[in-house]
């Protein structure tokens, strides 16, 4: 590869165009990591019975299913995602949980004033244009309607991204930061405070969230993250390359393994606001 093509490889940003069914489904049954941790995310928001509710970036919809529970009987949540074969999913998940094909930084679907809370779970890190995205859940928001999001925090790479690098790179392997190392859009805490407050949100609440997630092993780790980035993750590899990455990654990932079981930390940062 020429200095140029690396150059240009390097600066491919996240595609929406790698999910498959197979992707699709298996992140539907893999994601209690997300899951889990979306649960804290509400709990800060407390959505109540009869309350509306935007969940943005909703995924194969397991999040949204919970919630539509409590916001029962007469509440409702609306989800909206880019990527058809995961809507596919979540449209199944709860008759009070209604998903459609959409963008964060499009909410044209839905009225201005239209919902009590917005939350975005495992998302925001994914968005390019975040000015854009929070400025459309300001406009949905009914005044003093609550926000909450998550993003992987840009001051502190998940281990399992700081071994996955170790990887690749101990390979010898030249590919783009997007596609090898989970880079995307992610922020730290003081620059989403900052976002929320110029898209005119208050009482902005910004607490970081580390968490330690059992892993059996590279397969595990690799169907995870593949399906969690809708295909982005090692997506530049070929076979023979991925198998090597996998070999190296499973001989770091022992060397963490205690009492038969891998643990593995995450840091993400949670903020929670309200709308002027």
């Amino acid at each position: 590869m020429t200095q140029t093509q690396s150059t240009d490889t390097h600066k491919r940003g996240i595609s929406l165009e790698l999910d498959s069914a197979e992707l699709a489904a298996t992140y539907d049954t893999t994601s209690t990591r997300q899951f889990n941790h979306g649960k804290v995310l509400i709990a800060s928001l407390a959505p109540q019975p009869g309350e509306r509710v935007l969940d943005v970036g909703c995924g194969t919809g397991r999040l949204g299913e919970y919630v539509a529970n409590l916001v029962a009987p007469a509440g409702e949540v609306q989800g909206v995602d880019p990527l058809p074969l995961r809507i596919e999913l979540a449209a199944r998940k709860n008759p009070r949980f209604h998903a459609r094909v959409g963008r964060a930084e499009d909410l044209g679907a839905f009225a201005a004033a239209s919902f009590d809370v917005v939350y975005s779970n495992s998302v925001f890190h994914w968005v390019q244009d975040k000015p854009a995205a929070l400025r459309e859940a300001a406009r949905v928001l009914k005044q003093g309607g609550r926000i909450g999001l998550n993003s992987a925090d840009a001051d502190r790479p998940h281990q399992s991204a700081r071994l996955v690098r170790e990887a690749v790179l101990e390979e010898g392997l030249d590919i783009a930061e997007a596609s090898a190392f989970g880079t995307n859009y992610r922020v730290n805490a003081g620059t989403l405070a900052s976002l929320l407050k110029d898209a005119g949100f208050e009482r902005v609440e910004v607490v970081s969230h580390a968490f330690v997630d059992d892993v059996t092993g590279a397969d595990d780790l690799v169907a995870w993250s593949k399906s969690s980035s809708f295909g982005n993750f090692l997506s530049e590899l070929n076979p023979e390359q991925l198998q090597r990455v996998k070999a190296r990654l499973a001989q770091k990932l022992e060397t963490h393994r205690s009492e038969g079981v891998i643990k593995l930390e995450r840091y993400l940062v949670f903020a929670t606001a309200y709308k002027r």
